[in-house]
């Protein structure tokens, strides 16, 4: 069966993808076009059977990020990249006969304007810009900054990134463009919706087994048989939460299997493990729960069993994990300290990563409690492609931010995957 992607966009941005879509064997890009970003709910609607979205400009990406943040669905956005911002400086300067001087520009990371004005020797104080990162975009404001350097004098165009600025700034007689949005950009947002869905289809062929055993059964003043059945429906629950199997294994002892659902919540929860939290405060026990990972239910099991024993010579309650390398990791639910700011001087000065990505990668350590991670990690937290994660990774190298500090294997075949974790 093809991959089903959907793709949102304005009807000229729509018309320069079709030669593209109708060319592709292994996907099928379902187009919805749109002439008001306020018509893309409904267009959402009729877009259920996708398996993955990509919008063709930003602000409808914006308008629409919390709804499929909530239901956890795969989205993409196009790149408003260095080359886009270069083109647009070209069809300016070049085109439209207009001097790279004297204008305004909105745009979703500042960052990246301030790299080509400096490529570019051009004078920043001529070129004022407006971000709307890591904020909920208004409209208004957006068209108020223009129009008070308009009123001021200062500029003599705008060139905005969306398409209801352009129109509001030309209906009170102020010159706007439309950036224009390079064909490659958007072949490159479809090549990445293909690599977020093959990765999410195919995310890890690893088998997880997890054991879970009452710490000192025997100390407890309670009803051995009442205690364990009552940790056996909150296990199971957590199964049909995550689609694992649980078996009573002894008089205090279940075994868990399962897969990718159950991989993909422990890797959620590092900091803060629901589970033990579950267990401690409706049965007023201390549990160990020992996973382990393995390509094979077999491996997956010793490696639970190795994380268990380590659990039962630590603190009461904890939990940990031992990967297919016999690498430990944990405890969970133990929140480590990570100086964040710290972290986000390295980031922007060692590593020299954007505003952005310094933000998403503080956010990525913090929500793996700052355990080991691979560049295939940083892929499906950033939903980008295995290349521009590894450069990210490569950046972070250089800047020596993160350090190797072992590897995994997570498949049959291939070379194991390093693991990385700062190096600070």
């Amino acid at each position: 069966m093809k991959t089903k992607i959907a793709v949102f966009g304005r009807g000229e941005l729509i018309d320069r993808l079709r030669n593209y879509s109708d060319n592709q064997d292994d996907i099928e890009i379902i187009l919805f076009e749109y002439s008001e970003t306020k018509d893309i709910t409904h267009l959402i609607d009729q877009a259920f059977m996708c398996d993955s979205y990509v919008f063709l400009e930003p602000y409808p990406y914006l308008y629409t990020k919390d709804y499929f943040k909530k239901r956890r669905l795969p989205v993409i956005n196009v790149s408003l990249d260095e080359y886009m911002i270069l083109t647009n400086f070209y069809k300016i300067k070049n085109i439209d006969r207009n001097p790279l001087q004297r204008f305004s520009i909105d745009i979703l990371n500042k960052n990246l304007v301030d790299e080509v004005i400096a490529e570019l020797h051009l004078h920043p104080r001529d070129i004022y810009t407006y971000s709307y990162e890591n904020q909920t975009v208004d409209l208004q404001k957006i068209v108020h900054f223009h129009q008070q350097l308009w009123n001021e004098k200062k500029i003599d165009y705008v060139l905005t990134s969306i398409i209801e600025v352009k129109d509001q700034l030309l209906e009170i007689g102020i010159p706007a463009t439309l950036m224009h949005i390079p064909k490659v950009n958007i072949v490159d947002v479809i090549e990445k919706a293909k690599s977020v869905t093959a990765f999410n289809k195919n995310k890890s062929t690893q088998i997880i087994a997890g054991y879970v055993q009452i710490k000192d059964i025997f100390d407890q003043q309670k009803d051995e048989e009442e205690l364990m059945n009552k940790l056996h429906d909150i296990l199971q629950k957590f199964g049909r939460q995550t689609n694992s199997s649980v078996l009573p294994n002894n008089m205090n002892q279940f075994v868990l299997f399962g897969s990718r659902d159950m991989i993909d919540y422990i890797t959620k929860h590092y900091r803060n493990f629901p589970l033990l939290r579950q267990i401690k405060e409706l049965l007023n026990i201390e549990v160990a729960i020992g996973f382990g990972l393995g390509l094979t239910a077999k491996q997956a099991e010793m490696h639970a069993k190795i994380a268990l024993e380590i659990c039962m010579g630590s603190e009461p309650g904890s939990c940990y994990i031992v990967n297919d390398q016999k690498e430990r990791i944990g405890p969970l639910g133990v929140k480590k300290h990570i100086n964040t700011s710290r972290l986000y001087q390295a980031l922007i000065h060692k590593a020299r990563l954007n505003n952005e990505l310094s933000y998403n990668f503080i956010d990525f350590i913090t929500t793996r409690n700052n355990e080991p991670f691979s560049s295939h990690d940083v892929a499906s937290f950033y939903k980008v492609t295995k290349r521009s994660a590894e450069r990210t990774v490569n950046k972070l190298l250089s800047g020596e931010v993160i350090k190797v500090v072992g590897e995994e294997k997570p498949y049959t075949r291939g070379r194991p995957r390093k693991l990385f974790q700062i190096d600070m």
